[in-house]
């Protein structure tokens, strides 16, 4: 069988790991693949001081890859979904397969692009564009193709998860750890993406639509930052047997699917709550297998390319075949995918870890709890703790029991409303993943 011929674009991180793992595992590749996998073009704007590319044919032009008639495959790993989303398309009317490690792309284009693919013939593929180098999405796509998934949550941005392991081990602040997280090139020097959720619901609109085969749909996706959590939280939440990760949750509903991003209370003795660092772990939970944990390196230069030549390996064992026979992109066929809404954050439910601080005199826990029982909002447990010597509040702590969104929203106005209650009601939500 021929060679299979790469063009990759961007020779970065991920794009010089890539190069690398394809030149150093070449006959490993080819006896997985059953033919040789070879780059024959790198586009880049700087050479890779890690990368010996010195027998390679380099262009500063990315589309001189595309429009190269040898490249069999396109590599896309120059980020962002502007540039990135005209070359590949550009790729694909080509006629050419395209991998790519970027969720963006895939989370805002992606009906787009795998429409055209289709039209072509060609493959996309993005192993790598959720958790680095876990293959969660071949895990839900083909490992549990038996099952209807029932939900899934994921620790899915390890700079996040980084911030929030350091608040809990060492009782630090957000800010120091962030301005930590971006010494040590975990966090960009705009750490948005990561601290406010968005990364991490790029690639939650991802696995969503791979476990519920639903288009994908990132603008309907909820998220919710870490940049208000204290160490205070961090303390009580392990005060009470759990622990706080900045999560994205997936669950199947009877009325609609919830897409969310936002911080959660785990329960402690739960696998995923004991994931820390920078490094990410997905939960699936299906119907026929019960619950199951992909755990890994989130990110870097080789986790991720092993993601990324996955993928070309892939395309080549595929060549041969015809398109219509191929794994779907979202895992489902494309004329069965669901219209089965996405649900508003407001008609989602969880249970609730709220704090309050109350004035230090009899009947406010009353206040609170009239409150609460007028909604049907049912609580757990209730933690009082001792008056603050300066102020004279009293941090009051409840968690409730799972409970529709709206519900806690009308409760937290009318508790801000009372005049024993000062400041803004602390809310985080409270998952059990059992």
């Amino acid at each position: 069988m021929k060679s299979v011929k790469v063009g990759i674009c961007g020779l970065g991180t991920v794009g010089g790991g890539t190069f690398n793992v394809l030149k150093r595992n070449a006959e490993e590749i080819t006896r997985r693949a059953g033919c040789a996998i070879e780059v024959i073009q790198v586009a880049t704007r700087a050479r890779n001081p890690h990368c010996d590319t010195s027998n390679t044919l380099i262009t500063d032009d990315v589309f001189a890859v595309v429009t190269n008639p040898e490249v069999d495959v396109v590599v896309e790993l120059i980020g962002g979904d502007t540039i990135a989303k005209d070359l590949v398309l550009q790729a694909i009317e080509n006629g050419k397969h395209v991998v790519t490690a970027n969720k963006a792309l895939i989370a805002v284009h992606g009906n787009e692009i795998f429409a055209k693919a289709r039209e072509k013939g060609v493959s996309v593929s993005f192993e790598a564009a959720v958790a680095g180098g876990i293959p969660v999405i071949k895990a839900i796509r083909e490992g549990l193709a038996g099952n209807r998934i029932n939900w899934l949550a994921g620790i899915i941005n390890g700079t996040g998860n980084f911030i929030l392991s350091e608040m809990r081990e060492k009782g630090r602040d957000f800010a120091d750890v962030l301005a930590e997280a971006q010494a040590l090139g975990y966090a960009e020097a705009d750490p948005t993406f990561d601290v406010e959720g968005i990364d991490a619901a790029h690639k939650l609109t991802i696995l969503a639509s791979i476990a519920f085969g639903i288009p994908l749909q990132f603008d309907k996706a909820y998220t919710e930052g870490i940049t208000q959590l204290t160490t205070a939280d961090v303390n009580y939440a392990e005060a009470l047997g759990y622990r706080i990760k900045h999560l994205g949750v997936a669950r199947r509903t009877a009325d609609g699917i919830e897409l969310r991003v936002h911080p959660t209370m785990i329960p402690a003795d739960r696998l995923i709550a004991n994931v820390n660092g920078v490094m990410n772990a997905v939960m699936v939970n299906g119907d026929a297998v019960g619950s199951t944990l992909y755990y890994g390196a989130g990110a870097g230069m080789e986790p991720t390319a092993s993601a990324v030549v996955a993928d070309i390996v892939d395309v080549a064992r595929s060549l041969s075949i015809a398109p219509e026979a191929r794994v779907p992109y979202l895992a489902f066929q494309d004329d069965a995918l669901s219209s089965h809404p996405i649900l508003p954050i407001e008609q989602c439910e969880s249970a609730y870890y709220l704090r309050i601080q109350a004035q230090d005199h009899p009947g406010v826990l009353a206040q609170v709890a009239s409150i609460m029982s007028e909604r049907g909002i049912n609580i757990e447990s209730i933690m009082q703790l001792e008056a603050e010597e300066q102020e004279g509040l009293v941090p009051m702590i409840l968690v409730t029991h799972r409970v529709q969104e709206q519900l806690i929203n009308e409760a937290v106005t009318e508790l801000e409303k009372l005049d024993s209650i000062s400041g803004a009601v602390v809310r985080i939500r409270v998952e059990q993943l059992a």
